[in-house]
């Protein structure tokens, strides 16, 4: 018998036209299953359509069966065989200690003691996370929150795991392993899982199924080899896929498609000949500073070890600057001391050649400096978007996206990219001559991506400089004119794009990984494109 049954299952917001529309699918025990589509398509109002408690009010029909039962109508008790990880673990986390965050579920429903000692001690000897055990919630880095949020789950000893772009707020390396790890949950213990992404370069290779998801309907849906065979035709769709797809479309599709980087390697090596001039030398920007930071020393607490430590860094005038490093390197920080909102106890930051703390009462906001958080909802003061815009005195057409379709809802029901472009629309309206971005693609579609980095490229030309602080590595290798690289609070290496990316081992792109050894400097799909010839 099937794990989960979806027939006909349509559903929309209130006011709103319909988000899923005639969906039904199967998902069979064992399944791992990637959930995929443009941003606002309605992948995360189907995912929680799937879990009782979290399904959003609205005007639905259809039918969800869980084990053969009406998943509307599941107990307290069968419902927590459903587990369902976010994509932000700050707004699943609600207890202070990690061991009191991974009972929580277990208490509420009067497990006994002893199989709750059991379970914890179980849960947290699998992870390797019982060092965690008495620690505050709250001083987790990223990775480690989303690790916590998925043992709370697990250890509920559910039949299938739904995750809702797990790894948007995690850097490279960790989200790698947290997707290693599900899939060894998936291997080992035969659990279920259904996983919506944006990121697919480690999740394709995983999945044994793909779901295709547009416009609230299923276009496509099976073996994750068929469904790429199937979609490779739709551009939007296509332009989604890892980097070993993208490639295998550009040499000609022929033969099997590689889903990793060995197939891709493997595939490049056999289909690519060079045909074109030698790259050109990168320029690295030069003349007037629009930030700089000298020895710079910050900690949240006296008694906290330092969060940037000796950092020095000059950003100058008319260019795009990508920060990247592991969760809890200093990035975030780096913004919020560059925007003024938090101070150095040592060292100088200095805008526009003057010293940060000469910019009295909000003469640094007034045209100067703009902070995009990565949380896009501390943005949003009203009830509807239209609102939102004309508060802002901007117009639809303004945003780089557009988004006046949703003019009439409220922004917390938007999606999760979808409120990222509205809040980057509105933190441009203040018309700054340095934007600070926290995490701008998350949650965003591969053309969605396109569409930011196209207005980041027309307001680098008007003469803004940008900050980007991102885990996106393939958004930073075609968008910035010089990427830095964070490490304990400290910049440890800043360089133009081909030099940084193509002589980086894991921060780097797939693309990049992939031509290593046949052509070198190659870091995005652009690159094979110029210089490609299909043997």
């Amino acid at each position: 018998m099937a794990l989960f049954e979806v027939k006909n299952l349509t559903f929309g917001y209130p006011l709103t036209d319909k988000i899923i529309n005639g969906v039904s699918f199967t998902v069979e025990q064992g399944d791992f299953i990637a959930v995929c589509g443009p941003t606002g398509s309605g992948k995360t109002t189907l995912l929680r359509l799937l879990k009782p408690e979290l399904a959003p009010l609205g005007n639905r029909s259809g039918e969800v069966l869980f084990d053969g039962l009406n998943a509307e109508t599941l107990t307290p008790e069968k419902s927590c065989e459903i587990g369902f990880v976010g994509q932000s673990p700050e707004h699943q986390i609600v207890t202070d200690k990690v061991w009191h965050e991974i009972v929580f579920g277990m208490e509420n429903l009067r497990f006994s003691q002893n199989l709750m000692k059991r379970r914890l001690a179980e849960i947290m000897s699998y992870f390797g996370i019982d060092a965690l055990f008495d620690k505050n919630t709250a001083d987790l880095s990223g990775g480690q929150k989303q690790m916590i949020s998925l043992s709370s789950v697990l250890v509920m000893n559910p039949k299938i795991i739904i995750l809702d772009e797990p790894t948007s707020q995690l850097d490279p390396v960790s989200a790698s392993g947290f997707l290693t790890t599900l899939k060894k949950l998936n291997d080992e213990l035969g659990l279920t899982i259904i996983i919506t992404e944006h990121r697919l370069e480690n999740v394709i290779p995983l999945c044994n199924k793909l779901c295709v998801i547009e416009n609230g309907a299923l276009t496509a849906f099976g073996e994750t080899r068929q469904v790429i065979k199937e979609i490779i035709g739709n551009e939007r769709i296509a332009a989604s896929m890892p980097g070993s797809v993208r490639l295998y479309k550009i040499l000609g599709a022929k033969g099997e498609c590689p889903l990793n980087i060995t197939e891709g390697k493997r595939y490049f090596r056999e289909h690519f000949v060079r045909n074109g001039a030698p790259f050109e030398t990168e320029e690295k920007p030069t003349g007037e500073k629009a930030a700089e930071l000298k020895n710079v020393y910050f900690r949240y607490d006296k008694n906290a070890p330092d969060v940037l430590h000796n950092t020095s860094l000059s950003v100058y005038k008319n260019e795009i600057l990508c920060v990247l490093g592991a969760n809890g390197s200093g990035k975030t920080s780096l913004l919020y001391t560059i925007a003024g909102l938090t101070s150095p106890y040592a060292g100088s930051v200095e805008i526009f050649g003057k010293n940060i703390k000469k910019y009295k009462g909000q003469s640094l906001y007034s045209n100067c400096i703009a902070l995009l958080p990565q949380d896009a909802q501390t943005v949003f003061l009203h009830n509807t978007l239209e609102e939102e815009f004309e508060s802002a005195g901007i117009s639809f057409g303004d945003a780089p996206y557009d988004l006046s379709y949703a003019a009439k809802t409220h922004p917390y029901d938007l999606s999760g990219g979808e409120q990222q472009l509205a809040a980057l629309a509105l933190v441009l309206a203040s018309k700054p001559k340095i934007l600070l971005l926290d995490e701008p693609t998350k949650g965003l579609d591969s053309l969605a991506k396109q569409r930011v980095r196209d207005a980041l490229k027309t307001l680098k030309q008007q003469g803004l400089t940008v900050i980007v602080v991102t885990h996106d590595v393939e958004f930073a290798a075609l968008c910035a004119d010089r990427a830095a690289m964070f490490f304990r609070g400290e910049c440890v290496c800043v360089d133009t794009p081909y030099k940084f990316f193509s002589e980086n081992i894991f921060y780097t792109t797939s693309t990049a990984k992939i031509t290593s050894g046949v052509c070198e400097n190659l870091i995005n799909p652009d690159d094979v494109r110029r210089y490609a010839e299909v043997k």
